[in-house]
């Protein structure tokens, strides 16, 4: 729900990056779709759901994978980006990008009952290699198709990004930068960790190795 409430709360703008089709799986957790939308892409539903609830916001669909080629192309336009991928070339994509246009994300991941949000802010908190330096082995994550996910839990997630996406947008409150919640929804349990920025980190360290992007699917050993 991350669109809905930024397009309820009047950001002007708002890019959706997807090249899938809605599929009947995803009703059950991707509110921006319904049964008459199976078979057409992704973006052009969300844009027509964004556009029924508020007209004035300006909705730029990209019907394709976000990949090293197109990234800085797509990203740079925007003030911040809202991180709900569920793969980690991509995430990994998301951050060495971010990280090269000083933008900041607000990242959000699912797995079965559990959920988790922080926000990458470079020069103000740690980044996503940081947390994860490498990716771990290949088969060692399974995809939601494959794990399965507790159909509320991408709502509550995603309400959590889009509170912390207008929070950095009007400068308000404190946000999550260095800081990573948790949920359990089967205790309804939250919990905070403190991150810190890694050093030694190749993306945002003091001495950093990374000044391009890569190939992503073989660096994180995934094919397509």
């Amino acid at each position: 729900p991350v669109g809905v409430y930024l397009a309820a709360a009047g950001v002007g703008t708002l890019g959706i990056i997807d090249d899938d089709v809605v599929d009947l799986s995803n009703l059950q957790r991707q509110i921006l779709h319904g049964t008459s939308d199976i078979g057409i892409p992704k973006t052009k539903s969300a844009e027509a759901t964004i556009t029924e609830m508020n007209p004035d916001v300006k909705v730029v669909p990209y019907n394709e994978r976000i990949t090293s080629e197109n990234a800085f192309q797509i990203l740079e336009q925007y003030d911040l980006i809202v991180d709900g991928c569920d793969n980690l070339p991509t995430r990994y994509l998301l951050n060495d990008a971010a990280v090269m246009l000083g933008k900041p994300i607000v990242h959000g991941s699912i797995f079965q009952f559990e959920g988790q949000v922080t926000v990458l802010y470079p020069g103000k908190g740690p980044c996503y290699r940081c947390l994860y330096p490498e990716p771990p082995p290949a088969g060692m994550v399974p995809s939601c198709q494959e794990a399965g996910v507790f159909g509320v839990l991408p709502g509550i997630i995603g309400t959590i990004q889009a509170v912390e996406a207008i929070k950095i947008l009007l400068d308000i409150g404190d946000s999550l930068i260095g800081t990573l919640l948790l949920f359990d929804a089967l205790t309804m349990n939250f919990n905070r960790l403190k991150l810190r920025q890694d050093s030694n980190c190749p993306m945002c360290g003091e001495n950093p190795t990374i000044h391009e992007l890569i190939d992503y699917e073989e660096f994180c050993q995934v094919q397509w």
